[in-house]
C-alpha cells in the first residue's frame, strides 16, 4: 500500500511522523507480530485455519485475546509509557471485537503489521479510528528477547 493510501485509511498518520519498516507479506498478521511471531497468521477462527496458541479460547472477544496474551506472559497494565526491561502491546477493538494489536519498540514508539500489508513504526494513537477502533488494553511482560 502506498503511503498516501495508508494516510487515507489511518487519518492519524502524518507522513513525516511514521515510517514503513517492512514490505507487504501475508505470512503473519498484527496479532502474531505483537507476540513476536513472524512465521504464521494468528486468529481464533472456528475452523482452525489460522494458528491460535494452545489453551487459548478461540473467540473473537477482547477478554479472549487478553487471556491469550496472558498465556504468553503478558499482564494488563495501566500505562503505555516505556519501561526498561519490559515489552508492551496494545490491543485495539471496536466495541468488544478485537481488530488490531501493536507492539512497543525499545525506544518507545510502536510497531504495527497492517493486515497483509506493511509493518510501520508509529505513535500509538495514530492508527485509532474506524478500522481498528480504540486502544482498549495495554499489556506488558518482561522483555523476552524476541522480535523487536
Amino acid at each position: 500500500m502506498r503511503r498516501s493510501d495508508l494516510e487515507n485509511v489511518f487519518f492519524g498518520l502524518v507522513s513525516d511522523q511514521y515510517r514503513v519498516t517492512s514490505p507487504e507479506t501475508a505470512e503473519y498478521n498484527c496479532i502474531a507480530w505483537a507476540a513476536g511471531d513472524v512465521t504464521r497468521w494468528w486468529w481464533p477462527d472456528a475452523l482452525h485455519l489460522a494458528f491460535w496458541p494452545p489453551g487459548a479460547r478461540r473467540e473473537e472477544s477482547v477478554e479472549a485475546f487478553v487471556r491469550m496474551y496472558e498465556l504468553l506472559g503478558f499482564a494488563e497494565c495501566e500505562t503505555a509509557e516505556l519501561e526498561p526491561g519490559f515489552e508492551r502491546i496494545a490491543l485495539f477493538a471496536v466495541a468488544d471485537r478485537p481488530k488490531h494489536a501493536a507492539r512497543q519498540l525499545p525506544h518507545g514508539s510502536w510497531t504495527s503489521k497492517l493486515g497483509k500489508d506493511v509493518d510501520i513504526e508509529h505513535a500509538l494513537p495514530d492508527i485509532e479510528g474506524e478500522l481498528y477502533g480504540q486502544v482498549v488494553r495495554i499489556m506488558k511482560r518482561p522483555y523476552s528477547g524476541g522480535v523487536r
